[in-house]
This record gives C-alpha cells, sequence and structure tokens, in this order.
C-alpha cells in the first residue's frame, strides 16, 4: 500500500496537525456541508411596475373588511403609504425560489454557533404585539435544533441582523455573494413586470396562499402551493411568512413584504403592500429570502 512508504514519524507529524487545526480553527473556518443551498430564480432585466393606486389601494380595504367584518386596517391607513404605481427600470438578479427554511438556518447556528431563533417573553412582551407569548413556543428551538417537523418550514424569530448574518455565512460557504433583496427586487420577482395585484393575477385567491382565510393557522413547508407562485416561478410570495428587505424605513427599521398566515383578505399579502418594522424584532411572522449575485 501507498502509505507504507512514508515513516511513521511523519504520518504522526500530519494526524498532530489535523487535530490541531481542528481545535484551533474558528468554526466558519472549517468545511460544512451546506443541508440544501436555496433554489433560485432569475429575474431579467427590464422595466416593470411597482406601487399601487388608489384603485388598487381601494380593493385592499375592501378585502380587509369583507373578511375581518371591520374597518380596522382602513382606519389605520395600512396602504396609504404604498409607492405610487409607476414604471422603472431594474438590473438582472436572482432571488431564492422560496423563503429560508428552519433546515437551511440550521447549518449556518450549527457552523458559527450563532444563537438560535428563540425570544424571552419579557422581549416578547415589549413589542405590543397582539400575540400571547405561549403563541411563540412552537416556533422556537430548543438545544440548537428546529422544532421537529418543522425542518422545511421558513424560519421565524430572526431578526434583520440575523438575516444577514447568515446571508454572509452562506457567502462563505458557496463562495458567491448573497444578501437581502431590496424592496424594488422583491417587488418585481414577486409580481412580475405587469405589475398584477397578486403574484398569480388581479383576483384574489385564497386557495393559492397560506393564509387565515383557510388556515391551518401555521407556518407550512415551503412550496406548497405552487399554483400561487409569481411570473418568474417564485413561491411562498403571499401569505406564509412577511419578509425581510435592505430598504430602510427612518434609522431603525426595515421595510417587511409579503403578508403572512396569520393574515385574511388579504390585501396585506400584495407585493404593492409595505409595512416597516424594527430591525431588532424577532417575529413568529417574518422570514427571509435572498439574493444571489454570483451571475
Amino acid at each position: 500500500m501507498q502509505i507504507t512508504s512514508y515513516k511513521l514519524p511523519t504520518i504522526m507529524f500530519v494526524i498532530a496537525i489535523g487535530f490541531a487545526a481542528a481545535f484551533i480553527l474558528p468554526r466558519s473556518s472549517l468545511a460544512i456541508e451546506v443541508t440544501g443551498v436555496p433554489g433560485i430564480v432569475n429575474i431579467p432585466s427590464g422595466s416593470y411596475v411597482f406601487g399601487s393606486d388608489k384603485v388598487e389601494r381601494e380593493a385592499a380595504y375592501r378585502l380587509d373588511e369583507q373578511a375581518y367584518g371591520h374597518r380596522v386596517t382602513r382606519q389605520q391607513g395600512w396602504y396609504d403609504s404604498e409607492r405610487h404605481r409607476q414604471r422603472a427600470q431594474l438590473g438582472a438578479f436572482s432571488i431564492t425560489r422560496t423563503p429560508v427554511t428552519n433546515a437551511q438556518y440550521a447549518d449556518f447556528v450549527r457552523d458559527t454557533g450563532h444563537p438560535a431563533p428563540d425570544i424571552d417573553e419579557l422581549t416578547w412582551k415589549s413589542y405590543g404585539l397582539i400575540h400571547a407569548y405561549p403563541a411563540t413556543r412552537r416556533f422556537a428551538w430548543v438545544d440548537g435544533k428546529p422544532p421537529a417537523g418543522r425542518e422545511d418550514h421558513p424560519v421565524v424569530l430572526i431578526s434583520h441582523a440575523d438575516a444577514k448574518a447568515y446571508a454572509l455565512w452562506l457567502g462563505r460557504q458557496t463562495k458567491s455573494l448573497w444578501r437581502l433583496p431590496t424592496e424594488a427586487e422583491w417587488e418585481k420577482a414577486a409580481r412580475g413586470s405587469d405589475g398584477s395585484r397578486f403574484p398569480w393575477g388581479d383576483i384574489f385567491d385564497a386557495s393559492l396562499l397560506n393564509s387565515a382565510d383557510r388556515g391551518p393557522f401555521d407556518t407550512m413547508p415551503v412550496g406548497s402551493f405552487p399554483e400561487g407562485a409569481s411570473p418568474a416561478g417564485m413561491l411562498d410570495v403571499a401569505g406564509q411568512v412577511f419578509e425581510w428587505t435592505a430598504t430602510r424605513s427612518g434609522r431603525k427599521h426595515f421595510i417587511v413584504k409579503g403578508g403572512s398566515w396569520d393574515d385574511k383578505g388579504c390585501g396585506v399579502c400584495r407585493p404593492a403592500a409595505r409595512h416597516a418594522r424594527p430591525a431588532d424584532l424577532k417575529h413568529i411572522l417574518i422570514g427571509f429570502r435572498l439574493v444571489n449575485q454570483s451571475r
């Protein structure tokens, strides 16, 4: 055998160096097998329609009123801050087909020691949200691992900084650049170039997304609604979870897009809808997807 051509001291030296490297080098410098690099869809350069007009916003408020039986979203002006509908130009980019999953995020946590998705009761109550703290427990990780049976669900309870940290780590693992999409990129990928009100067209259809219109009132495995895909093939664009973008709204807030499993109606699930959330917020309704710039 070829190994017999080496002297024993040399072999022992090589083995010793290997063990030393395992203990001395930081975790991030050691190779790790990534469970699943997110699949991407390619968005060509060209013009697209973003934002909404008064007619679309009025239709959104009516959807909400029919679903909820009240006028709260209208009274609070949920859709009044949407960009004015217009056509714009945007260069080519690639974006993940689905939100990042628990299984994909778990590789990052295991490799880097980054805190696993969770939230303590005091912090959660400080947000002043409508969901009681016990509602967060089914999404919280235990001992650095995602909840059993939710490996292919979107990861939630992550801040804007957590999402960016994952993107940087994935870039090192794949030797390419990953980042959060801008609001413009997200919206173009979600609705196509013609500016439809929903990823699939202008008419709301509760059978095409994970929302509170039909349940199950929880996250679901990503890609569960292939018929609700955007023109480019992006999945889980409407409903499922809101998604962080790279677009700021003031100093400490970022725009989230997409609506969630907890919404019905679903005016908030339109690609034109936009809401600002604190960068440090860890919510059971917010996940993320990424843009890849290796093209």
